[in-house]
């Protein structure tokens, strides 16, 4: 979405800016100043929240409720019909293989994610069982590696660049076994671009 986000002014989220600015309407995802959300809000702001989804269905929530509070319902809806067709090309792509996620950080996911349900959209099994995010352990990796890795925000040069996961026993055991390198734009806020991961997965897979 770079070339329609050309040419837009970017306002700093601070109480300051959004004073001056003077927005009808704020989308937010997570985070933000609790004295900023109440000046907004006491100053007639609509905010909409963008939820942290952990699976399809949310981001599909997510589309349908942004798009109703801006008036954009035939468009979100649009978005997840685009969402669906994209979610129906990763279909099966990784063959119920075994994958497991990582960071720069050296964060992983199991159940109880949006990266978990990725990976099943795109046709793989997650190897990491307990739920929610948690540190993958290079020591564990050191000992008994995972058949497959799937990166995510290596692409970002500032990203944790002394991270457990870019640590040298990690790299070799992440050579030759990676499936893909998840972009950032695809994994950054639970929206249809979710499906765009699954297919970049599922595609190099295949």
């Amino acid at each position: 979405m770079r070339q329609m986000a050309r040419g837009r002014p970017r306002v700093r989220p601070t109480l300051e800016a959004a004073i001056g600015f003077q927005p009808d309407i704020v989308v937010r995802y997570w985070g933000g100043e609790p004295r900023l959300l109440a000046a907004l809000e006491k100053r007639g702001t609509r905010v909409l929240t963008v939820n942290d989804a952990t699976d399809m269905n949310g981001v599909r929530e997510n589309l349908r409720s942004v798009a109703q509070g801006l008036g954009q319902e035939a468009l979100g809806q649009a978005l997840i019909a685009h969402m669906d067709r994209r979610l129906a090309q990763a279909a099966g792509g990784g063959r119920g293989r075994e994958a497991v996620y990582v960071t720069p950080g050296g964060y992983t996911t199991g159940t109880g994610s949006l990266i978990d349900s990725i990976l099943k959209a795109a046709g793989f099994r997650n190897g990491v069982t307990g739920p929610g995010y948690q540190p993958l352990g290079i020591e564990k990796i050191a000992m008994s590696p995972p058949a497959l890795f799937v990166r995510g925000f290596f692409q970002q040069w500032r990203s944790d660049w002394r991270g457990p996961g870019r640590h040298p026993v990690v790299a070799r055991a992440a050579k030759g076994r990676t499936v893909a390198d998840l972009p950032a734009s695809t994994l950054s806020c639970p929206a249809w671009f979710a499906a765009d991961a699954a297919v970049i997965l599922a595609e190099a897979a295949r």
